[in-house]
């Protein structure tokens, strides 16, 4: 989760499938912490303002119109991820 348009945008651009791109508006059910992917480790003090909860959240809105970062940017994030991935780094937290 997180409570900037731009993070919810990389969300949606960087996630895996095919279906189309989809940013939900959600309400937390239970306690939220920062997204140690995120923050810890890599923007200390959270200005993603990007969150995670082991409990889950009530979608009760979507965002249908919002602009995607240019191809050749997410191309190059999606890139750097999967050079990640092949060093065996795995960016997300159980």
């Amino acid at each position: 989760m997180s409570a900037t348009l731009d993070a919810a945008i990389w969300g949606a651009e960087l996630a895996v499938g095919e279906s189309r791109e989809r940013i939900y508006l959600v309400e937390p059910t239970g306690e939220i912490e920062d997204d140690p992917d995120l923050t810890d480790k890599k923007f200390p003090g959270n200005p993603t303002k990007s969150y995670r909860s082991k409990q889950p959240f009530k979608v009760v809105g979507e965002v249908s119109i919002w602009k995607s970062h240019p191809a050749e940017q997410v191309k190059a994030m999606k890139d750097a991820l999967e050079k990640l991935k092949e060093k065996g780094i795995n960016s997300l937290n159980e």
